[in-house]
This record gives C-alpha cells, sequence and structure tokens, in this order.
C-alpha cells in the first residue's frame, strides 16, 4: 500500500530579494528599503484584500486580469470591476500601505501564451494593450502594471516582448510626464532561467530591452518537479548538484546574461507539490511514485500545515 509524501521548499508566495542585501533605491518614484517584497493576490480565491497583512510587503501583485482575444485591451468583466473595487478600497486602508501591481495574464495554459504572442506581433495591437494597461491601472489607483507571459514560445515571440517593453515603458513615461503623477513601474514575471529549451525549440529573453525598460523581473524559481514525474522532487530547490534545474542556476543565468542584480526579484512558491510512494520504505527526495498524493498533487501552504497536523507527520529538513 502506497503511502503519500510531501516536499515542501517555500518562504512566501511571491517575491523575494536576497535577505542579506539592504539596498535603498527609487524605482519609477517608487522607494524601497532592503528590496522588494511581494506577494500575489488571487482575486479568485476569495481570501479579502482587507486581510492582508501588509507589514511583510512593500508591493501586493492583484492577480489576474485578462487582454481581448480580439482586441487586446484588457478585458475587464463584471467580475473584475467588483474584485478590482475590493482590492483598491482594501489598499486604501492598508497599514502600513503597500504599492499596488496589476497583474496581466497568469498560467494555466490555454489560449492565453497565443493571445499574448497575436498581441505582441504587430505596433498597433501593443499599442491598444498598452494604452488600456495604463488606463486600468490609473482608473483603480496602482502604482503599476506586470506581464505574466507563460511563456513566449519561440525567438519571435521573444523579440516581439523586447518591442513590447520598449514601447510600453515610453508610454509609461510619456503618461506620467502628461499627467505629472509618479510613473507607474513596469515588471514581469518570467521563466525561472534567461534561456528556454522546454517545446518550440531555444529561446532567449530580450535582456537588453529587460535590464533597459523594466523596473524589475521576477523570475519563477518554482514547479521544477511534480506530478508529471515519476518520482519525487524538490520543485523550488535553490541548489540542484545533479541538474540545472535549481534557482542558483536560474538567477545565475539572468546575471550572467546581463540583468542588473538589483532588478531581478526572485520568485518563491507557497505550496508543495505531493505524490503517491512506490514503497513506503523509500521516502527520500527521488524515491519512485505511482501517482499524486492528497490535493490531486498539489497543496497550499495552509493544508500543508493541515495535512502535518492531522496526519502527525514526520518533518524532515534536507541540510
Amino acid at each position: 500500500m502506497a503511502i503519500t509524501s510531501l516536499f515542501l521548499l517555500t518562504l512566501s508566495l511571491a517575491l523575494a530579494s536576497k535577505p542579506h542585501v539592504s539596498v535603498s533605491s527609487s524605482i519609477g518614484g517608487l522607494l524601497h528599503d532592503q528590496g522588494i517584497r511581494a506577494a500575489y493576490w488571487p482575486s479568485f480565491t476569495g481570501y479579502p484584500a482587507s486581510s492582508i497583512n501588509t507589514s511583510y510587503f512593500s508591493h501586493i501583485y492583484y492577480a489576474f486580469v485578462l487582454p481581448s482575444p480580439t482586441t487586446y485591451a484588457l478585458d475587464i468583466t463584471p467580475d473584475d470591476v467588483e474584485k478590482l473595487l475590493e482590492f483598491a478600497n482594501a489598499s486604501s486602508s492598508w497599514n502600513p500601505r503597500s504599492k499596488t501591481v496589476l497583474s496581466i495574464g497568469g498560467g494555466g495554459g490555454g489560449a492565453l501564451p497565443g493571445i499574448f504572442s497575436q498581441m505582441a506581433s504587430q505596433p498597433y495591437s501593443r499599442a491598444t494593450f498598452i494604452n488600456s494597461t495604463i488606463k486600468v491601472a490609473r482608473d483603480y489607483g496602482f502604482d503599476g502594471v506586470d506581464l505574466d507571459w507563460e511563456f513566449p514560445s519561440n525567438e519571435s515571440d521573444m523579440s516581439n516582448l523586447g518591442l513590447l517593453f520598449n514601447e510600453w515603458r515610453e508610454a509609461l513615461e510619456h503618461e506620467a510626464n502628461v499627467t505629472k503623477r509618479v510613473r507607474l513601474v513596469l515588471t514581469s514575471a518570467v521563466y525561472y532561467a534567461s534561456n528556454i529549451s522546454f517545446n518550440s525549440g531555444p529561446r532567449s529573453y530580450p535582456i537588453q530591452a529587460i535590464s533597459q525598460y523594466v523596473d524589475w523581473i521576477s523570475p519563477m524559481c518554482f514547479d521544477y518537479h511534480g506530478s508529471w514525474e515519476n518520482f519525487t522532487g524538490l520543485h523550488s530547490a535553490l541548489y540542484d548538484p545533479n541538474t540545472n534545474l535549481s534557482t542558483d542556476f536560474g538567477i545565475g543565468s539572468w546575471i550572467q546574461g546581463g540583468v542588473p542584480p538589483e532588478k531581478i526579484v526572485m520568485g518563491l512558491p507557497l505550496y508543495g507539490p505531493t505524490w503517491s510512494l512506490e514503497n513506503p520504505n523509500i521516502n527520500t527526495v527521488g524515491a519512485p511514485t505511482t501517482g499524486t498524493g492528497p490535493g490531486s498533487g498539489l497543496l497550499v501552504y495552509s493544508q500543508v500545515i493541515d495535512f502535518n497536523r492531522d496526519n502527525n507527520a514526520t518533518i524532515v529538513f534536507d541540510t
């Protein structure tokens, strides 16, 4: 009989700068000390935005809004309006005040990567998209905008992504100059490494455009392993002596590629994958598995706490 095995390596759902680095700089007029400490607020979970403990965070990302598949402007539905207003009202009463960023896109696959690809391929569609992001961000009181395109599928997409960042930054600068308001920051969630090799062949992010036009990127340093494999694995491993599936390798690739370290904000998960073990007595990292464990292969942090408590689980620390 198989038993479940849970591996969790997590600090926070989101973006955490190196804890030993203390910086004080102004990006887009937004002063931040001790780096960027941010989290995504998933608007679809029911967790009240007013309950966010902002003492932990310099920035809160609203997740997510989507572009229209036909016009490429942001498609703000009635449900979106309700959630955006909740977020805006909550943020006005946060103490301490965290900056807010409107995140566009998200994971899950489907048609979204293709919509981003089509949007970024033409000047007119890029302009429509960019202008709508600025309007929605201003209408709901955001301090910045974030692109979560998972993932550009070829070198043409990567080249167009560079053009998008260039034109987006120019539009943000222009809007700020015209309105005399603080410029909206421009950020982007990206693959954990600066090069992508799965599907469609190898391709590289537009490093120069990112370095020049984006305020910071957030490499997604998670999902290295999961239920699609037949063995257990650390899905956000800091180091891996055997493969390049590690945060050390990923962040290093961005720095070696030329992105300034101060523009890299490491993304961390607040969930863990689960498996059913082939042999209960073989339960280390890399142990053979027969399928998923609790939560259909995934538990969020609060569920991990409940699982460990309810099952009197033994917690093992991997030095």
